[in-house]
């Protein structure tokens, strides 16, 4: 069953590779976050949220990980997945940078403003919904490809929890539900981080891949 899924997984980011599609939904999607960071990392600053600055540096990651599927699409097996492997590294840098603000803001008792993480979030959900839908038919394959789906599907979880977390700060007054999203956005970012890793070792040691060391 393995061997099975793991060759589809090949076949399937090699039809990727050669379809102009996929390759100019990725430089959608790369223009799309790009313009989103710029957006958010201002408003996080502005709001004092440390959801929003999570989100905003979830969508300069995401850049940089669709401009290196971009770079290696169309490369063999062994080259995608040490992309894959640096794209997990970068997951969970972000991850503990996220946590390590979350406890900087809860230390400080800082309160957002709601009005601004209600509107950036929902701005920011409309841009990653368009994404996803233009990649689910994309999201099987090789770690590559999958790394290009989970941190999209990672991003509109996030804008929720952003919304989610922006009510809470209106209704209670207090910091905590913005503290509580960003600390879940994190262990996303991490668990998401080990998939991809673990995608790529398994494609490092197939027989194809070994072979190009």
């Amino acid at each position: 069953m393995s061997a099975g899924c793991h060759s589809h997984g090949h076949d399937h980011g090699a039809a990727a590779a050669a379809s102009p599609a996929y390759r100019r939904i990725l430089w959608v999607a790369l223009a799309v976050n790009l313009a989103m960071f710029i957006v958010e990392i201002g408003a996080g600053v502005a709001a004092q949220s440390a959801a929003l600055l999570a989100d905003s540096l979830d969508f300069l990651g995401d850049a940089a990980n669709y401009g290196i599927s971009l770079f290696v699409l169309g490369m063999a097996l062994h080259l995608r997945a040490r992309a894959s492997l640096v794209k997990a590294a970068s997951m969970a840098a972000f991850g503990l940078w996220v946590a390590y603000t979350t406890i900087n803001h809860a230390l400080a008792g800082t309160v957002p403003a709601a009005p601004i993480m209600g509107a950036v979030g929902a701005l920011a959900f409309a841009a990653n919904l368009g994404v996803a839908f233009l990649l689910y038919r994309w999201r099987e394959g090789d770690s590559n490809m999958r790394s290009v789906w989970l941190c999209t599907r990672n991003d509109a979880i996030g804008n929720l929890a952003v919304l989610v977390a922006a009510a809470g700060v209106f209704g209670s007054g207090t910091g905590w539900p913005d503290y509580i999203v960003a600390a879940i956005m994190s262990g996303l970012a991490l668990t998401s981080a080990v998939q991809v890793a673990r995608h790529a070792v398994v494609e490092l040691r197939a027989p194809q891949a070994v072979g190009n060391l």
